[in-house]
């Protein structure tokens, strides 16, 4: 009798293990699903002048104002064909003396620290996107080497003695070779529906 009611307490669990992990897809799957709709409605936006008082993820903006290469910032970062190296996120100074950091695009490792990659230009435009928070395990930024692994935006005002807001600037330049700006789409994965029946179906 000890043993059965041991079975059925160990089944008990389990079914509620999965049916726990079902919902939390279907709630992934409705974050999903609004982040792709800001995605899109980003995408057919038309850009705004860009003011740090802009709150709104994927909208697309433009400035004017001058980069600060001496504080540039190198992210960790995978290309669209899994090959490592850097996005490089500089400073960037408005005329309306606004600070704003600008993800330029992703370069190779042995670009890093080249002068080749800093373009001269005034008039920019792209995209505000939130940046991304640093989780369980991401490694923390090595900033003696300027090797980052999240924007810490703590850690950028070490170094350039500046505050940024929340919100980066990915530039929209496709024409730019190097640093090769990241293109946004609505093509993002979405199988949460399919995990969560998975999940209700093992249950």
């Amino acid at each position: 009798m000890k043993n059965l009611f041991l079975f059925k307490i160990f089944v008990f669990l389990f079914i509620t293990l999965f049916c726990v992990l079902g919902t939390w897809q279907l709630y992934r799957l409705q974050w999903k699903q609004e982040l792709i709709s800001q995605i899109s409605k980003g995408l057919e936006s038309t850009p705004i002048k860009y003011s740090k008082k802009i709150n709104r993820n994927y909208q697309r903006v433009i400035l004017t104002g001058k980069y600060n290469f001496k504080n540039q910032i190198y992210l960790y970062s995978l290309n669209d064909k899994g090959q490592p190296g850097f996005d490089v996120v500089t400073p960037f100074k408005t005329v309306g003396k606004e600070n704003v950091l600008v993800n330029r695009g992703w370069i190779k490792k042995e670009f890093k620290n080249s002068l080749d990659i800093n373009i001269l230009s005034k008039n920019i435009t792209g995209m505000l996107r939130q940046a991304n928070r640093k989780n369980f395990f991401t490694p923390d930024n090595d900033i003696n080497k300027n090797i980052w692994f999240s924007i810490n935006l703590e850690d950028v005002q070490k170094i350039t003695g500046k505050k940024f807001n929340k919100f980066i600037v990915y530039l929209e330049d496709q024409n730019t070779n190097m640093p090769k700006p990241k293109k946004i789409t609505v093509d993002v994965p979405n199988n949460h529906l399919k995990y969560a029946i998975t999940w209700y179906s093992i249950s």
